[in-house]
């Protein structure tokens, strides 16, 4: 085995802090006790003010692919035409359960380097004059490409063709990690998952669910069971679930929460905005390109980088790992072999990320790919210049 830490750079599951392994670490307890019903009421309500919503939150013993089906099956029923958005792979696979759930799907094609179209969408919705359209289905932070929707232009456009469609938005990698608000900007249901800005292992997923959301799950006719929000809802109020949680999940939950609330929500999102700007000035510099091509776009919880022309990003990826023991995201579906991926999220701080960016440096010189030197450099200047100017803030205040 190398010596010192493997560098976990894709961009989830991430690092799970030391905090949360010690939480997790603990006996089991009958999770029909008043020692789990204490547990169970604090995580139900403190997940809450991460989505930043005042409504239920479910939390599923499961992937995020589950709270996805979580998230169509109580709100819609068979033959219900659903709007969704070509934004990457990950929003290609939820249309593909869509479908396989009998669900009948408009989807709007991208080219994988840009966000939502709220253009589109509107247009779509305005032509839709029977609201056959049952909901809109986006992904706020693409996984795939590192490009980040804007949801408040999404929900502006739903306003604006004045359509009752449902808004659901997947935040996998987005929650607690970028600024994300359920309530202010009108989602109905909110997907998200445990393995990434939460900082925990897999195996926990998320829906926060409007009062519309609720309303609709009440006429909605796809088969459900295990998801069954109305199973979920009355055990929740009282801090337990319907069937066997995962406890010790929970108990890592908890403290994850503890973590991201005594930081600051606002200094997290600050924290993941810094290291993704450096990671960015570090591609610039290597003389790579970002892959997402609009700056109020770009993702703060990761980089997608397009390799030049004729060069290999999962033999450049094999090399770092060999060489460095460091771990990069690899390119999915049509990007297989086009790009390579930086994960800049979760249990983070500035010299994680020179580390990261130093591998990646030395990769790219060991792979023979071309490019400048200095990425590095540019990354930690600007870190630099931002200690600096957070210092000089605290002095004058």
């Amino acid at each position: 085995m190398p010596a010192g830490r493997h560098f976990l750079q894709i961009p989830g599951p991430t690092n799970v802090p030391d905090r949360v392994l010690r939480a997790i670490d603990r006996p089991t307890i009958d999770h029909r006790g008043p020692e789990f019903q204490k547990l169970g009421k604090e995580v139900l309500e403190g997940i809450k003010r991460i989505f930043q919503t005042r409504n239920p939150v479910i939390i599923y013993p499961a992937s995020g692919t589950g709270a996805w089906e979580a998230a169509l099956v109580n709100t819609l029923s068979p033959g219900d035409r659903v709007l969704m958005c070509e934004t990457g792979h990950f929003a290609s696979l939820w249309q593909k359960m869509a479908k396989k759930l009998s669900l009948e799907i408009d989807m709007i094609p991208g080219d994988w380097r840009h966000g939502v179209d709220a253009g589109e969408i509107e247009a779509r919705l305005a032509a839709d004059k029977s609201h056959a359209i049952k909901a809109v289905c986006v992904v706020h932070n693409e996984t795939s490409t590192g490009v980040t929707s804007r949801i408040p232009l999404v929900r502006k456009a739903i306003d604006n063709a004045k359509h009752p469609a449902l808004l659901q938005v997947d935040t996998i990698s987005s929650l607690g990690s970028i600024d994300y608000r359920h309530d202010e900007w009108g989602v109905d249901v909110t997907v998200g998952g445990s393995q990434k800005g939460l900082m925990l292992p897999p195996g926990l997923s998320f829906n926060a669910i409007s009062d519309k959301a609720i309303a609709a799950s009440k006429a909605a006719k796809l088969a459900r069971s295990f998801w069954d929000w109305s199973e979920m809802l009355p055990a929740n109020a009282n801090g337990f679930f319907p069937y066997t949680p995962a406890t010790n999940l929970l108990y890592g939950l908890r403290e994850a929460i503890h973590m991201l609330e005594e930081e600051g929500l606002p200094n997290v999102f600050a924290r993941h905005d810094r290291h993704a700007e450096a990671t960015r000035r570090a591609v610039r510099a290597w003389g790579l390109e970002v892959l997402c091509q609009v700056p109020e776009e770009y993702s703060s919880s990761l980089t997608a980088v397009l390799m030049p022309p004729g060069q290999d990003a999962d033999r450049f990826r094999a090399l770092v790992l060999e060489h460095f023991d460091m771990s990069l995201g690899q390119g999915l579906s049509k990007l297989s072999g086009k790009i390579f991926r930086i994960g800049h999220l979760g249990d983070f701080n500035d010299l994680s990320l020179m580390g990261t960016l130093a591998g990646v440096e030395m990769g790219l010189d060991i792979a023979a790919v071309p490019f400048r030197k200095g990425g590095a450099q540019a990354a930690m200047d600007y870190l630099a210049q931002a200690a600096a100017k957070k210092q000089a803030n605290r002095r004058a205040a």
